[in-house]
């Protein structure tokens, strides 16, 4: 417990310097990197022909995202299917399958990396680096620049412009995920995870047998795929493997890595919509600031408590499900006293192993340093409900932006209270804003519930699930909820690799992504456009804790509302029938 106690005053401690960086960078403000990276941007505007000083509206924001992430799902594919040609592939890796090739594409492209392949026997190395690591800096890119466009319209600088997606992807590459992936592959590398060229090794093992030792650019795919909250893996066992995790020191790197950016989101968040307030603040306000607020603004403060409560709270149970040990395990002999450590790493434990297990889910990177599919019931069901919540910090962006809109539930739902209109951020909350974000709440639990069931009330759903009962239906709750949320972490015991599973999750991480994009970047665009109205004795303050507890509450309820039926048919009752 302590060790876990301490990394987490470490990310604290790590995240305010990083989430003041990342606001300088999307508010246009001077950082100490810009002699070098004005120039870069600069060549590489010149040469695209984008304008930096163009502005966009949302509309033709979310259609230049969309577009633009058309076209190279469309060259990621090509890519994938003639994968096979001599370039780039020792190993002699053949082409991917159709109906594969377009789960592959869809899922990295947003940001989801669910992988129905193994990644050292699916995938040529021009494949790893052309798409899957192209499509992790590029996905990461695209949901941290509508993240920064949604603030923007909720600062409300502007009645017309949210920004330019060309300029806000590129400044975000440059920036941050390159610079930071250059020093974290670095570190990687002197942890010792490979970085090469060369073909798969066959070494002797102790035992006498021959093993295959997988090789190639290792170190360059695990740091963006953890800083880009991307997930996957350039192994099928992830990062379980000492190849892709080999030390404590890397699995806290890679830790940070995951957890950084996101947790930086959110202060960004707080210091533009602080920006905006400035001029209206009183002047003993800005004179008497804690130190909270100089961190993470004063709005930023409330959804960061929000967020690292419901951390706090699932962390917990995951924690002390896997320290209780297994109770089959214990009939058949075998001592818990260590917990259940069925499917874990000896050198992580139980609590590096809850640790990331959590923090996998609620930031949904999806990388793995254990195996999920052998969590206790209750363990399973809390990276699951994390996936199904998606709020819990979440991806760079996607996590914010979703949690905002639960604030705008939760003033909606406490204006009605008292009988007075809603408003947030200084804006009134009509009917408009309530529809929208009625709809881009409910299209989340629909895809999951929905496709679940497909799967078990068809033939070919039914195909795939290799467990009987209670836990079987947890594979497919978690197969999806990890699609909808972009996660890509799975129990990888559903035999997915078939058309109908390709297709479906295919299906559920596309419409996860980019309805719940241009629904919220709508909203933004409609809240701009409002005139601030003044504060009076009625209005409801969203930058105290009080609001962040309002605010885990209205989050628990609707999970409650929407999930807890399905969840307890599946990890709920496999945990009564386990301890009975």
């Amino acid at each position: 417990m302590l060790q876990i106690i301490l990394t987490i005053i470490l990310y604290l401690i790590m995240v305010v310097p990083v989430g003041t960086y990342v606001y300088h960078i999307a508010a246009g403000k001077h950082t100490f990197a810009d002699p070098v990276f004005d120039r870069v941007d600069g060549v590489i505007f010149k040469i695209s022909g984008v304008d930096p000083a163009s502005g966009m509206n949302w509309k033709r924001y979310a259609a230049a995202l969309v577009g633009t992430n058309a076209v190279m799902i469309l060259l990621g594919y090509i890519v994938l299917r003639i994968q096979s040609v001599p370039l780039f592939n020792p190993n002699e890796i053949g082409g991917m399958e159709e109906s594969l090739s377009f789960n592959t594409i869809i899922s990295f492209m947003t940001n989801t990396n669910l992988q129905h392949y193994s990644g050292e026997s699916g995938l040529s190395y021009l494949s790893q680096m052309l798409v899957i690591i192209f499509m992790m800096f590029v996905s990461a890119a695209t949901g941290y620049a509508a993240c920064i466009a949604f603030i923007r319209g909720l600062a409300g600088k502007s009645k017309d412009n949210v920004g330019n997606f060309f300029v806000d992807l590129v400044r975000i590459i440059t920036r941050v995920l390159l610079p930071f992936s250059i020093v974290g592959g670095l570190l990687l590398v002197w942890q010792g995870v490979p970085q090469n060229f060369s073909g798969n090794v066959v070494v002797d093992t102790i035992e006498g047998t021959k093993q295959v030792i997988a090789m190639g650019p290792v170190a360059a795919l695990e740091i963006i795929k953890h800083l880009g909250t991307n997930g996957g893996g350039f192994l099928g066992a992830n990062s379980s493997t000492p190849i892709e995790n080999p030390t404590i020191l890397s699995n806290l790197i890679e830790l940070y890595s995951m957890m950084l950016l996101p947790g930086a989101c959110v202060i960004t968040f707080g210091k533009m919509v602080r920006d905006r307030k400035k001029l209206k603040e009183q002047p003993e306000k800005t004179v008497h600031k804690s130190l909270s607020v100089w961190m993470y603004g004063r709005e930023g403060r409330s959804i960061f408590a929000a967020m690292g409560i419901l951390f706090v709270i699932g962390l917990s149970v995951c924690f002390w499900a896997e320290s209780q040990g297994n109770p089959a395990l214990a009939d058949a002999g075998l001592s818990q006293s260590m917990g259940s450590m069925e499917g874990k790493e000896v050198r992580f434990g139980i609590a590096q192993s809850a640790l990331f297990t959590t923090t996998t889910t609620s930031f949904t990177t999806g990388t793995v340093n254990n195996m999920h599919d052998t969590l206790t019931p209750l363990g399973g069901m809390i990276p699951m409900l994390h996936m199904m919540l998606n709020v819990v910090f979440g991806g760079k962006g996607v996590g914010l932006m979703n949690m905002i809109l639960y604030a705008i539930l939760a003033v909606f739902i406490c204006g009605l209270m008292i009988g007075r209109t809603p408003e947030y951020l200084g804006k009134k909350i009509e009917g408009r804003e309530m529809k929208l974000t009625a709809l881009c709440i409910i299209i989340h639990p629909l895809l999951i519930l929905a496709f679940s069931a497909l799967a078990v009330g068809t033939q070919a759903g039914q195909a795939g699930i290799t467990n009987p009962g209670f836990h079987g239906l947890s594979q497919v709750l978690y197969e999806y909820a990890s699609s909808a949320a972009n996660n890509g972490s799975g129990f990888e015991g559903l035999a997915d690799n078939t058309l109908f599973w390709n297709i479906t999750t295919g299906l559920a991480m596309f419409f996860g992504r980019y309805l719940s994009i241009v629904i919220q970047l709508a909203i933004a665009g409609s809240l701009m456009k409002k005139r601030f109205v003044n504060e009076s004795v009625g209005t409801l303050h969203t930058d105290t804790m009080s609001f962040a507890v309002i605010l885990v509450f209205v989050v628990y309820i609707f999970a409650a509302l929407t999930f807890f039926p399905v969840l307890a048919l599946g990890p709920i009752a496999e945990h009564l029938t386990l301890w009975a």
